[in-house]
């Protein structure tokens, strides 16, 4: 496994955009203060390795009523999809 990069204060603020990047492709960044390593970013997820197009285990099913209003008395509102107290 390769080290993770690491960086002082300084150039962690001069360079947290490039950071950021790095972090969001699945790297590790040090942070260090006087050169003693103070701080771990790290991705929040794991990297998604993806093979290629259509990569899901499984297919995915929409069956014919998916996009019915649900019968949840409170969903169509709450989605802006009917006023509240009207009848459908």
């Amino acid at each position: 496994m390769e080290a993770a990069r690491q960086y002082n204060v300084h150039e962690a603020k001069t360079h947290f955009s490039k950071i950021l990047e790095a972090v969001a492709t699945g790297e590790e960044v040090i942070i260090s203060k006087s050169g003693e390593p103070v701080a771990k970013v790290i991705p929040l997820r794991g990297k998604v390795r993806r093979t290629s197009r259509g990569s899901l285990k499984e297919p995915v099913v929409f069956h014919d009523d998916f996009d019915d209003i649900s019968d949840d008395s409170g969903f169509a509102e709450a989605f802006g999809l009917r006023e509240e107290g009207t009848a459908e």
